[in-house]
């Protein structure tokens, strides 16, 4: 076990706890975050009574709900961008020395969240993905000046405890880590998809050209992860002349292929991104 979460000294609130915020409160008591340290705000009784049954950590229904004297050593703000402005504002009350902000909402900005927390919010921003679910995820994160060393420390063991941590100064790159890494894993899924339906359109059965595909996939990524040499290196390994990886890379690397079509989709979801700010 890393050290992980239990550089954790005070509470953890957790807003929001669907799929995305329960795997990482999932991660942080895996990872030796004591329950007692975990405080939940989920509205949705079925799910919280749920996340009451399987973690003893505290849940409520709203921030009116929770202790007067609580002082989290960070309040993490997991909901839907779409439901962000409902939801920040009745946590400004927090915003004080010793408390940080660890958003995961896709889009909305440090500046959005200094509009709603206030001034003295020390605030981080992040985008981790759905790996995280089996601890290998990744995320990035950007915080405001008001981001001390050690709240930097505690933001970055909650994350690492779901996978890889990077940190950028430019927020605005965090656009594109979102449409590359945040929606990265659906893109992933597709290809399994059309793996599969390619498989059945050359004449497997379903139920085998859906294994084929889900194993070659996991197991192509796994070796990406373990192998030292980069992807371009790891494809021409596998690709022998005159044979048939090289002919259907042909098509996969024509000028129509995947790489425009792939640029066009991270392109599309960076303008998303950019307009969930607002």
């Amino acid at each position: 076990m890393s050290d992980g979460a239990r550089a954790i000294t005070g509470p953890v609130l957790l807003v929001g706890c669907g799929k995305m915020g329960g795997a990482l409160l999932a991660g942080w008591l895996d990872h030796g975050l004591s329950a007692a340290d975990a405080i939940v705000v989920e509205p949705a009784d079925g799910l919280a009574e749920a996340v009451r049954a399987r973690h003893g950590v505290t849940v409520v229904g709203d921030a009116a709900a929770l202790d007067a004297g609580l002082a989290p050593r960070v309040v993490v703000l997991a909901v839907k961008p779409q439901a962000m402005d409902g939801v920040a504002p009745a946590y400004a009350r927090f915003a004080a020395p010793g408390t940080v902000f660890l958003s995961i909402a896709a889009g909305k900005t440090i500046g959005y969240f200094t509009r709603h927390l206030g001034d003295r919010a020390a605030i981080v921003r992040a985008m981790p993905n759905t790996p995280a679910a089996v601890a290998r995820g990744i995320t990035v994160m950007c915080a405001n000046p008001l981001v001390d060393d050690g709240q930097r420390a505690a933001c970055e063991s909650l994350l690492a405890a779901v996978g890889e941590v990077l940190w950028c100064d430019d927020e605005g790159l965090l656009d594109p880590v979102t449409a590359v890494s945040g929606s990265g894993p659906a893109y992933v899924f597709l290809l399994i998809e059309c793996l599969a339906a390619a498989g059945v359109d050359a004449g497997l059965a379903p139920e085998m050209a859906a294994r084929l595909a889900r194993a070659t996939v996991s197991g192509a990524g796994e070796l990406a992860r373990l192998a030292d040499e980069p992807a371009d290196r790891l494809r021409r390994n596998v690709t022998s002349p005159g044979g048939t990886t090289e002919a259907a890379l042909g098509v996969l690397m024509a000028d129509d292929g995947l790489g425009p079509l792939m640029s066009r989709a991270v392109a599309a979801a960076t303008r998303r991104s950019r307009e969930l700010a607002d």
